[in-house]
Order: structure tokens, then sequence, then C-alpha cells
């Protein structure tokens, strides 16, 4: 079963990211189970998102604790004591971030994907909106759900902006850089 944490701040589409990933691999036939945990709704409050995935029903019914991947939308939320302590070495992360690989000694032992979803979502006109550019990177980092799955949830879910969302998932696929690999 995967367990994934969505970490970001409000405004930039976590809650929706997870539930058009949930939704993608529900097309892809698997069962996902989607919750989110926010404060104050405001734009730039921290908001956590999780999702579980499996090939057989879920019936678990509790929070995510020890998640084995983690997909952090703002690099100022990523603590890693915390990654260190609650996630098993080899686990994905993902982070949409402008800087590179060095920034993130910390984090040996895990195979870490970087991605620059702000910079993506700039040039499509999508504001701070980057989470179709963050799932883009998803998909290939974590090698499923298909592409083609996360573009039809987009189709289905996203309100506005349908053809710009679509290229930002497949600008974010085409420009992830995996840096640790290590286990």
């Amino acid at each position: 079963m995967r367990e994934i944490k969505f970490q970001g701040r409000g405004g930039q589409g976590v809650v929706m990211a997870s539930q058009m990933l949930g939704l993608a691999f529900f097309k892809a036939e698997m069962y996902p189970q989607c919750y989110s945990l926010f404060g104050g709704e405001r734009r730039g409050a921290p908001v956590v998102s999780f999702l579980r995935v499996d090939k057989e029903k879920i019936f678990l019914k509790c929070e995510i604790k020890r998640p084995n991947e983690l997909i952090c939308f703002d690099q100022s939320l990523m603590n890693s004591s915390e990654v260190q302590n609650t996630m098993h070495r080899g686990s994905r992360i993902l982070v949409s971030t402008v800087q590179s690989e060095e920034v993130f000694p910390s984090l040996q032992g895990f195979t870490v994907g970087l991605i620059n979803a702000s910079s993506i979502a700039g040039k499509l006109d999508l504001g701070r909106v980057i989470n179709t550019a963050v799932l883009g990177a998803y998909c290939k980092l974590a090698g499923s759900p298909l592409l083609e799955h996360v573009l039809e949830a987009v189709d289905e879910m996203v309100p506005a902006k349908k053809e710009a969302n679509r290229e930002a998932v497949k600008e974010g696929y085409a420009n992830l850089k995996i840096v640790h690999v290590e286990r």
C-alpha cells in the first residue's frame, strides 16, 4: 500500500492535487482514500493532505503517520529531521524548488525528485497554482499512475485553463530531476 503525504501552502492546489492523483489511481483500477488537514483557510497557510492507494480495497480509517512518499509543494516546509524520523529509507520525496540538489544533503538514502513547478506554472499563466506541474513530476518519479490517467483526471477536475494545466502536467513530467537514488 502506498501512503502519500502532500504538504504545501494554501493557494498552491495541494488538496486538489491529492484528489486528482486519487482519481488518476482510480482510473488505473486502484483503490484511493484521500483526506486533508488544515487550520485557518487562507492563502499561504500550511496545508497537509494524505492519499492511500492500493490494489485491494482499503479498510484502514486512521491517520498516515509514516508515509512512504512525500510531495512537498514548498521547500520552506521541508523539515529534514521530520523526514528522517517518519519516513523509511528508500522512500520517495518530491520537492518543488528553485534550489539545486546541494540544498538537500540530509536526505541521503531517499529517492529525491526536484521540480521547479512555480516556473512552469508562471510560464503557462497558472499563477501560484502549481499542482498539475507537481503531479506530472510525481508520475515520472513514482512510475505510476500513467501520465494519461493524470491527464484524464485534470480534464475531469480542473475548472479552468484545462489546456494550460494539461501542458503543466507534461512539462512537470519532462523537467523532473532525480538526484538521490541511494538506498
